[in-house]
């Protein structure tokens, strides 16, 4: 688990003004990492890092060789067009490049003037899936979603025998995960209305956003092998956000007995920031099992976690309706969470996805599963806040939803915040739903 050092530093500047605005997602002290290229069409996708409102050209940067030893190494490793090989290199690598990354990008740097040539406006590029994900897992995370949505079909008890024991996931879709910006086409499917004697097929009715934290896995592990709980977050690059759209209609006549198939592998969408590890090190939190709660088994069990193995992270939805474009009103909040709530931690997803021996690679991709806080406003889902289409949420320009219609799109956002530290962010997740076929 990564400590803190100079790089955190609240009182750091930057030669980027616009990353001195205190409501800057990306201070010095943040440096997520991103696969982009300039609109202009300027050459291939190629790494990049956000420093105020600008990107930092690692392929431009590399050509100026201004690194040594392993910082330079992992600046090369920047330079294609995904991430995986600087994901695989690890903590040192990591961290090695952040250092000189923050020592070129302070506010004295004596090479700012060279430097400055190597940005690019984050308004004036394009963004890619910044690794090659081979594999992708789904966990199921927040106990506050579990409860909620299994109330609305076991009122009395709502959750699964196993989910206080075991982090729940299962294995997902990767060929759709798009970036932020993606749009999608309502997926059709098999549905069954309760009183129907058969299915029918169509367009989901039920189309609905989750709220979720992406999780990049670094160095993988080797084949029976499993990745301790107090070695799990070696093994983890960073965070971003991550919304893993549902076709909840399509969902429940499918998911038995084998959980989720095409009402969720139409489209995920994740932002295109990932925040290290590192950067979330001022921003990590206890972690804590309700004492009337089952406590975890040996393996999901350590001193470490418990002391620092939660993130403040908080946790914003917004929709922006058809309507709200064509009158030029701007997207309204339907909740706000935190990732502090969640009932596993990262490194015990890590470790337990491994306990059997499964190996993870560089640029395998968790999602958090969906993060819903303890009360309503906190939902992370449109099945919570309208409680299975019951209860129609109503926005502020008049309009209702029970779940999205199309044109409709959702934004996300995320960031840290705490006195003592500079407030980083996550960027945003967008994305659009489009008619069916």
């Amino acid at each position: 688990m990564p400590i803190l050092n100079e790089t955190h530093d609240p009182s750091l500047q930057s030669w980027v003004k616009s990353a001195n605005d205190p409501e800057s997602d990306f201070p010095i002290q943040n440096l997520p990492f991103a696969i982009f290229r300039p609109l202009d069409g300027n050459g291939d996708f190629r790494g990049g890092v956000a420093i105020g409102d600008q990107i930092l050209d690692l392929a431009a940067l590399h050509r100026l060789d201004p690194f040594e030893g392993e910082a330079a190494r992992a600046l090369n490793a920047c330079t294609g067009n995904t991430l995986n090989e600087f994901m695989s290199m690890g903590r040192t690598a990591w961290s090695a490049l952040r250092l000189n990354l923050s020592q070129s990008l302070h506010i004295n740097a004596p090479l700012s003037d060279r430097l400055a040539a190597c940005l690019v406006s984050q308004t004036k590029a394009e963004y890619a899936v910044p690794a090659r994900i081979g594999d992708y897992t789904d966990f199921y995370t927040s106990i506050h979603h579990a409860t909620n949505v299994g109330r609305l079909f076991r009122p009395d008890n709502p959750l699964m025998p196993n989910y206080q024991w075991v982090p729940i996931g299962y294995h997902g879709r990767s060929s759709s995960i798009g970036v932020s910006g993606q749009s999608f086409r309502r997926p059709n499917g098999q549905t069954r209305a309760p009183d129907a004697a058969e299915p029918s097929f169509g367009p989901s009715k039920r189309v609905d956003y989750e709220l979720e934290l992406g999780i990049f896995i670094g160095p993988g592990n080797d084949l029976g092998a499993p990745v301790s709980l107090n070695e799990a977050e070696d093994h983890v690059f960073g965070l971003c956000l991550f919304n893993d759209w549902s076709a909840r209609d399509i969902q429940a006549w499918e998911y038995q007995p084998l959980g989720p198939f095409l009402s969720k592998s139409f489209a995920s969408t994740l932002s295109p920031w990932i925040i290290t590890t590192e950067a979330l090190v001022p921003f990590r939190a206890e972690w804590h099992r309700p004492a009337d709660h089952p406590q975890p088994l040996p393996y999901l069990e350590s001193d470490a976690n418990r002391d620092r193995g939660a993130f403040d992270i908080h946790l914003e939805t917004l929709l922006h309706t058809g309507q709200m474009r064509e009158r030029q009103a701007p997207p309204v909040r339907v909740s706000l969470s935190n990732f502090r709530h969640s009932y596993w931690t990262v490194a015990q997803m890590v470790a337990h996805h491994t306990v059997n021996g499964c190996n993870l690679r560089p640029g395998d991709f968790f999602g958090s599963g969906t993060q819903s806080g303890p009360n309503p406003e906190e939902a992370g889902a449109l099945i919570e806040l309208t409680q299975g289409g019951k209860q129609p949420l109503t926005l502020a320009n008049g309009e209702t939803r029970t779940f999205l219609e199309d044109g409709d799109s959702v934004i996300m956002h995320g960031w840290c915040e705490k006195p003592g530290a500079r407030r980083i962010g996550f960027g945003e997740v967008a994305g659009t739903v489009l008619p069916a076929w």
